[in-house]
């Protein structure tokens, strides 16, 4: 597998090794010794998958207290991935990275505890399989506005599909300081 570090620390895409034919392919979607080597130590504790149509937008999240780092990697489709550095102190707070995660490029995007993470889909549905390092937590989530002007995130669609919460967000400077999570270094 090859591990590509982001300009964000702890933000890590990977590219697993994908064995194929004309049968279909075989992939490991995660094995904890190669990817504690590659710098994610905390245990998964929880796996989700959601299914979402073109347009539609789930983002930007986070929990705190009780952050989750997230595994994220998708099934079927494509979607625009990006993790928002949200740890007060950092020396990255509020820049992001991206990714396209496919169904064909086979790629996993790993957002560390302390950051925001949304995506929005990019082909007629997609199927993205995320694994947690904490149990969620209704009470401990919040949603960060996806199209904050201050962060300048490109996404790739002009309207998106939000749920209520997500059309509800905050901008990252009208959080509660209190509220972010800290860095540390």
């Amino acid at each position: 597998m090859k591990i590509i570090e982001s300009k964000l620390s702890g933000v890590l895409t990977i590219e697993p090794q994908v064995f194929g034919d004309e049968r279909g392919y075989f992939m490991e979607s995660w094995q904890s010794q190669r990817y504690q080597e590659a710098g994610i130590k905390q245990p998964f504790v929880q796996s989700n998958v959601s299914k979402s149509e073109c347009g539609v937008l789930r983002g930007l999240h986070f929990q705190n207290p009780k952050p989750q780092g997230k595994l994220v990697y998708v099934l079927e489709g494509e979607v625009f991935d990006v993790a928002v550095d949200i740890r007060v102190g950092s020396p990255t707070f509020g820049q992001h990275e991206s990714v396209v995660l496919s169904e064909k490029n086979h790629k996993q995007f790993y957002v560390p505890e302390g950051f925001a993470h949304g995506f929005c889909v990019l082909s007629a549905t997609a199927t993205f399989c995320y694994m947690c390092t904490n149990y969620y937590d209704a009470s401990a989530e919040a949603s960060l506005s996806w199209d904050d002007p201050e962060l300048n995130i490109d996404w790739p669609i002009k309207q998106a599909k939000l749920s209520d919460k997500d059309s509800n967000a905050l901008k990252l400077k009208d959080f509660n300081i209190n509220k972010l999570p800290r860095f540390e270094p």
